[in-house]
């Protein structure tokens, strides 16, 4: 592979579109560009395409890169009709109108047996619930619908050169789709073991069949980009993606403190969690990224900033102040409700307040220390389907905050990796990107984010104590 050789990673998130430019051999960023996306829960699927051609142009274009890939927010329901136009806005993770389409699915076959056919439970976030949705909702666009896509799978399609058959230079070839296993295992219709789609759950969600996106090898060429020689990657969803931006092996945990939290591990084993609380998805090298995720994460420290009147780095400052379990005063975060565990009605509770723990400092620890107790129930959600994380990477908006690094290990028990601010799900794909240029059996090994800062485990006895007081907290929402 050429050290002048560059590729394109693409990042099309539910906020925003980014495109990183780097050098395929040493990972090196050379240049990126962005474009905001709309507020909202349902969207125009050519937004994203106006706004990853503007992302593009910002970056300076594509004309001299070698190959490109796309990351993209998972689960979006991307409906298109025999003409490759679209039936209508796309259904997007966040769109929660198909919850009691995700409870009716649940009680037609069983939790235990979508688990087994498929690594998931339905609700209302995966691609599935959201067609039967639409079968019971609009059954005229659900008869319209020739093909199913996600967001990747349709931008991937669109640089290709494929789109609705009166505008695309290569016209409305649906069987040109192509998507990743990674991606297709969070659709409900797609079981990550055997690599197949199952038509059956597939019918039972949409009420008939339709052209599914081919489910290509993670490094494999699927097609050229139109207008250039760039090759084409398979592309991932967005937390594989991420994965692979991180560099993550077997073995490795991902703590995502965002708007919600994500727990993700990469392993060997797939994942069968009857209880909803683990989703089986597939990563994007060839094994599996099990996955919890949790409704409150920065929000929390958000809140906490207006409970005490002071910004994040003053909150920072104020918990780490007090001492380690905050003497006794608890946050438990569900601010949001909570789904790990599944307490969609809960609300936020502050337990163990005495007069001598009600200090700005006591309570800017509980929330710290709340907010990632919550993540670390997520953690051990992941150990009780059989993973136990040898190391933990600490990424997303409030992993900035100093006390979060430093509380962390406290809480996990584990030593925690703090990776350079970067923007993983991009770099992911423009590594995956690298990959197909390259023909070796794994992706290249990049130094593209160095700067990480590692933060020890060195308090077993504090770690103890604050996991088994939240967890008393906890109890009380459980037995209501």
């Amino acid at each position: 592979m050429s050290a002048s050789r560059l590729v394109a990673g693409i990042d099309s998130s539910t906020q925003s579109c980014k495109v990183v430019i780097r050098d395929a051999r040493t990972g090196e960023l050379v240049r990126q560009g962005r474009a905001a996306h709309p507020d909202g829960t349902e969207i125009d699927p050519e937004i994203w395409w106006r706004a990853l051609q503007d992302a593009v142009a910002e970056a300076g274009g594509l004309d001299d890169v070698s190959a490109v890939a796309v990351g993209g927010q998972q689960h979006g329901m991307v409906a298109l009709d025999e003409a490759g136009s679209v039936v209508r806005p796309a259904l997007l993770w966040n769109d929660t109108r198909s919850a009691q389409a995700a409870a009716d699915l649940v009680r037609e076959l069983g939790a235990a047996a979508w688990a087994r056919a498929t690594g998931l439970v339905p609700v209302a976030s995966y691609t599935g619930t959201k067609l039967r949705w639409l079968a019971e909702h609009e059954p005229d666009n659900a008869a319209r619908v020739a093909a199913v896509a996600l967001p990747h799978d349709w931008l991937t399609w669109r640089l290709m050169g494929y789109g609705p058959a009166r505008s695309a230079p290569r016209g409305a070839d649906l069987t040109a789709l192509t998507t990743d296993r990674s991606d297709a295992s969070g659709t409900l219709y797609f079981d990550p073991v055997s690599n197949r789609y199952d038509r059956d759950l597939l019918i039972r969600c949409l009420g008939h069949d339709a052209v599914l996106p081919r489910v290509a090898a993670p490094d494999e060429v699927v097609g050229t980009l139109w207008g250039g020689t760039a090759l084409v990657g398979p592309g991932a969803g967005d937390n594989a993606a991420a994965a692979l931006g991180l560099g993550l092996e077997q073995g490795d945990a991902a703590v995502s403190l965002g708007t919600s939290g994500v727990v993700s591990a990469v392993s060997a084993v797939p994942a069968h969690d009857s209880t909803g609380l683990v989703s089986g998805f597939a990563d994007a090298t060839g094994v599996f990224l099990p996955l919890a995720c949790t409704l409150n994460a920065a929000r929390v420290l958000d809140a906490a900033t207006r409970w005490l009147g002071v910004n994040h780095s003053e909150l920072s400052d104020l918990a780490l102040e007090a001492p380690a379990g905050a003497d006794g005063l608890v946050l438990v975060p569900y601010l949001e409700g909570e789904r790990t565990p599944n307490l969609p009605d809960a609300t936020g509770a502050l337990h163990g307040l005495r007069l001598s723990n009600s200090t700005q400092a006591h309570l800017a620890r509980a929330a710290v220390e709340g907010m990632l107790s919550g993540q670390a129930d997520g953690l051990d959600a992941l150990r009780a389907t059989g993973l136990e994380p040898r190391r933990l990477h600490l990424i997303g908006g409030a992993a900035r905050s100093e006390a979060v690094r430093r509380i962390a290990p406290d809480v996990f028990g584990l030593d925690v990796v703090v990776p350079a601010p970067g923007e993983y799900v991009a770099d992911g794909a423009a590594r995956q990107a690298a990959w197909v240029l390259s023909d070796q059996p794994h992706p290249p090994t990049w130094n593209a984010h160095s700067g990480s800062r590692t933060f020890a485990a060195e308090n077993p006895r504090a770690t103890e104590a604050i996991r088994s007081r939240y967890a008393e907290a906890r109890q009380w929402f459980l037995n209501r």
